[in-house]
């Protein structure tokens, strides 16, 4: 078996010196007067497929920018219901990865096949009782506050959706077509931007 010659460390340093944020496209490119939309061929995958990636990689700076405004926006609305919606979502995660964590099965099979070690049998007794506690504190929580962690599922999906709708919608113009192919031609150059040359 061959180890790789080259670090995590070294490949991360590699690839931060080619990285560059893309110019953010104007708004008038994005969604006002010169963007067209046409629904998409929903029979052809590939086209449909090869619009969004072309768009996603095009308008990517300004997709992320809509997705912080979105979520900031949200955030600034309601505070205590995204803040509580996330921790109730953590203590769900948390409460899942313990149970189905490799840990607690394997000393529930030894315990198990060596005829119950009988400090092993209370450990497990003991963790089974707090991981059905976190199950039923998560249970309640949820039900209690499902409106707020629907809140913040819907403040990550909102973003995403509508990202993948207007890259769906959005038609390639000519700027957009030679702009990917310059940039795939030419070496990268450092991050610029928008209103320099």
């Amino acid at each position: 078996m061959t180890t790789p010659s080259t670090s995590v460390g070294d490949a991360a340093a590699a690839l931060s010196g080619n990285l560059q944020l893309p110019p953010l496209r104007t708004l008038d490119d994005f969604i006002l007067g010169s963007a067209r939309f046409q629904l998409p061929n929903l029979k052809d995958f590939e086209k449909w497929g090869n619009r969004v990636v072309k768009n996603l990689l095009y308008y990517q700076t300004n997709y992320f920018l809509l997705f912080i405004t979105i979520y900031v926006l949200m955030i600034f609305f309601n505070p205590s219901k995204i803040i509580t919606g996330l921790l109730v979502q953590a203590l769900i995660i948390g409460v899942i990865w313990q149970f189905f964590s490799g840990k607690s099965k394997k000393n529930f099979i030894a315990s198990r096949l060596t005829g119950g070690n009988a400090n092993a049998a209370e450990q497990n007794a003991q963790q089974k009782w707090y991981i059905l506690a976190g199950a039923l504190l998560g249970g309640y929580l949820l039900l209690h506050l499902l409106s707020a962690v629907l809140l913040t599922i819907f403040t990550v999906l909102l973003p995403i959706s509508l990202t993948f709708i207007h890259a769906s919608l959005r038609l390639r113009n000519i700027k957009n077509k030679l702009t990917n192919s310059i940039e795939s031609l030419l070496p990268p150059r450092p991050w610029a931007p928008c209103w320099m040359p």
